[in-house]
């Protein structure tokens, strides 16, 4: 059975919808899942792949995350492809200029104000590529990641290997005993956990 993501039962990329269509609407997709579980690496792949179809391609992070370069959105692995940091989400409209495409890693660590960004751009005619959290270390939902999974026409959910038992994992364990919701780390601070290895904090 054939639909608007598939021809002949094979998946499709989102630019090759396009191209099979004719047709240019902008819409937005998210990738979400826990840390470790290559969300940044999904996007990197995306922002790739419209870079070689010769989109115009702007890409997105927001300030806050120093943790591996300044000027680059980077995955774990080491992935990397360069980027604008911004203060708020204010700022993506103001920078996304005639770009065709735009990612946006890490975006729980921006407010609500991302949800009606991304809707003005989709809005645009712009194709939105949106990485985040969508659970916070207590398992709980990451704003604005679940309001953004809302208004996707396209949901990714990637699962990372759980660091206990090698399950598939779901949920973002903290390792230190901070009770701040935002704390930047990596493997020094965090691990990934399956539902049944997962530890919620005792606060």
């Amino acid at each position: 059975m054939m639909n608007d993501k598939t021809i002949r039962g094979i998946p499709m990329e989102m630019e090759e919808v396009v191209a099979v269509t004719g047709k240019q609407s902008g819409w937005i997709e998210v990738i979400c899942g826990s840390m470790f579980s290559g969300k940044t690496e999904e996007l990197i792949r995306r922002l790739r792949r419209a870079q070689i179809a010769k989109q115009r391609v702007s890409i997105f992070k927001p300030k806050i995350d120093v943790r591996y370069s300044q000027d680059h959105i980077v995955s774990h692995n080491q992935q990397r492809i360069p980027s604008l940091t911004v203060e708020k989400a204010e700022d993506i409209l103001r920078l996304a200029g005639d770009a065709q495409v735009l990612g946006i890693d890490e975006a729980q660590f921006f407010d609500n104000t991302l949800i009606g960004v991304c809707r003005k751009l989709a809005e645009m005619g712009r194709r939105i590529i949106v990485a985040g959290l969508d659970k916070d270390y207590r398992g709980e939902p990451f704003e604005p990641i679940p309001q953004l999974l809302c208004e996707a026409e396209y949901i990714t959910k990637t699962l990372a290997i759980c660091m206990q038992c090698g399950n598939p994992a779901n949920y973002t364990q903290r390792l230190t005993k901070s009770s701040e919701r935002v704390l930047l780390g990596a493997t020094d601070a965090y691990e990934a956990r399956c539902r049944a290895c997962f530890e919620p904090p005792k606060e």
